[in-house]
């Protein structure tokens, strides 16, 4: 069997086994019942998954989960007793110790103080919280991707089957920027229905053999955000940029998709330290200012 041959098998391999872990994140996940997903011995097929996501099957098992209770602490009024029970954590001291050295305090304290809070009304006042905002024209950009439906959240099941083609074709090279692009508002549109594309920059001569898509990232004149923090904490800066900065800024919306730019790897950092770029595309400031 020749070399490619070899990796295409692994790629379906990794499909399965990702697939499966992202469904049943909340269930006890075996990771010798992952090995027979992927229908080869957990001693090689450990080495095979570390050496494409550069982490061990129960390093993203841990990461997703905490990642998960992340989302329930913002979006849920579950107990942190119960968030902790329902992401696999034993007890919740283990779960306390975890989530802080990750986000950088207790789940209970970024429950209540969080950057999520940063712009909620209160007394019918916005806090002040401030982001940095550069104004870039940014050029037309060739895309791979992969379509998620569903939970913003849960977009890294695409990211995962990004890479592990990417990674089986030997397609991937280290200047490829990893992009999010979201088509639908989540304040109007059924969580279960919203659309969107894990997506990383390449030439466009590289192939994009299913289950890759090509897309293109229009050039133009964007508001860029940055953001430090977990990816849950999101959520404030967009009201903001919409709700705050926009109509100070005398600059319109252009209809194009807006996205975002992970300037790290959530593998790399703890969710503290993730850096995005919050990309708005804006009217050419004549067009604005007409």
């Amino acid at each position: 069997m020749s070399e490619n041959a070899i990796w295409a098998a692994y790629e379906k391999r990794l499909l399965r086994v990702s697939a499966y872990i992202y469904e049943h994140l909340d269930e006890d996940l075996d990771l010798d019942r992952l090995s027979d997903i992927a229908c080869l011995s957990a001693h090689h097929w450990h080495r095979v998954y570390r050496a494409v996501h550069n982490e061990t099957l129960a390093t993203t098992v841990r990461r997703l989960r905490l990642h998960r209770a992340a989302g329930d602490l913002v979006k849920s009024d579950r107990s942190v007793r119960d968030i902790a029970a329902r992401w696999g954590y034993p007890n919740l001291q283990s779960f306390t110790r975890t989530f802080a050295a990750g986000y950088g305090m207790p789940p209970a304290r970024y429950r209540k103080e969080g950057p999520h809070r940063a712009f909620e009304p209160e007394h019918g006042k916005e806090t002040s919280r401030m982001y940095d905002i550069a104004i870039r024209t940014i050029p037309e950009q060739t895309l791979l991707s992969i379509p998620h439906t569903g939970s913003y959240m849960g977009i890294g099941k695409a990211f995962e089957a990004l890479y592990g083609a990417l990674f089986s074709r030997n397609l991937f090279t280290p200047d490829m920027r990893m992009i999010g692009l979201f088509l639908d508002d989540p304040d109007l549109v059924p969580e279960e229905k919203l659309r969107s594309y894990a997506c990383v920059t390449a030439d466009a001569n590289v192939p994009a053999d299913a289950p890759l898509e090509r897309r293109t990232l229009a050039g133009g004149d964007y508001a860029v955000l940055r953001h430090k923090g977990p990816y849950a904490d999101m959520g404030a800066a967009y009201r903001w940029l919409y709700a705050t900065w926009l109509p100070a800024s005398g600059r319109s919306i252009r209809d194009e998709v807006m996205f975002e730019a992970y300037l790290n790897n959530p593998r790399d950092v703890p969710p503290n330290e993730l850096i995005t770029e919050i990309c708005l595309p804006l009217q050419p400031a004549i067009e604005a200012a007409a």
